[in-house]
């Protein structure tokens, strides 16, 4: 099996990167996703969050305050970092057992979707990195334009991984600061040279 890991800050369009793998019908492992789930009601990372930042963290339902923790750890980078530890985790113990499944059933490719690229349960489990990496302002239009206002949307891009660290981690690195046809060929010249020169057709 082969396991393609797919990282980028916040904007930069990686999501697009992996959807193209997912509407192909590769299995795409999102981290992003799991996050959501791992924080929902009763999910897994709930209970420790409550032990780590007190009842407010955790809503009637269950769930992770999201208000409340954005207002937290935006503040307190020493918080941000516990609470990403925290549901980083949760999210790479589901992964792992994903990445367990798909080993049994034989997958030819499996897609690992992650924004932070951690050495433990991503980058040692990755055969290959691609980094999708935007120009900031540009990132920042688009940020804007999925109704973020500007400064939450300065304070998320502020605190994540430059571009150029996103790109010292990739084998491979993908720039989206053009079109959307412009970023398929991007996408469909390294399947060609990096996945279909293995045998694995996508």
């Amino acid at each position: 099996m082969f396991v393609l890991g797919i990282t980028g800050p916040i904007g930069s369009g990686k999501s697009t990167v992996s959807k193209y793998f997912k509407d192909r019908e590769i299995c795409v492992l999102d981290a992003d996703q799991i996050s959501r789930d791992v924080t929902a009601s009763e999910g897994d990372a709930i209970e420790e969050i409550e032990e780590a930042f007190g009842s407010q963290a955790i809503l009637a339902d269950r769930s992770l305050n999201r208000k409340y923790m954005a207002d937290v750890v935006f503040k307190d980078n020493r918080k941000l970092d516990q609470l990403s530890s925290i549901i980083h985790k949760h999210v790479f113990i589901v992964m792992n057992k994903a990445l367990e499944e798909q080993t049994k059933l034989k997958t030819k490719l499996v897609v690992l979707d992650v924004p932070i690229p951690v050495n433990k349960g991503f980058v040692d489990h990755c055969d290959q990195i691609w980094s999708v990496i935007c120009e900031d302002h540009i990132r920042l239009a688009r940020l804007l334009d999925r109704g973020m206002s500007k400064e939450d949307a300065l304070r998320r891009i502020m605190v994540q991984m430059s571009n150029d660290e996103y790109a010292a981690i990739g084998d491979h690195v993908i720039d989206n600061s053009g079109t959307m046809d412009e970023l398929n060929e991007k996408i469909e010249a390294l399947i060609k040279s990096e996945l279909n020169e293995r045998g694995i057709r996508v």
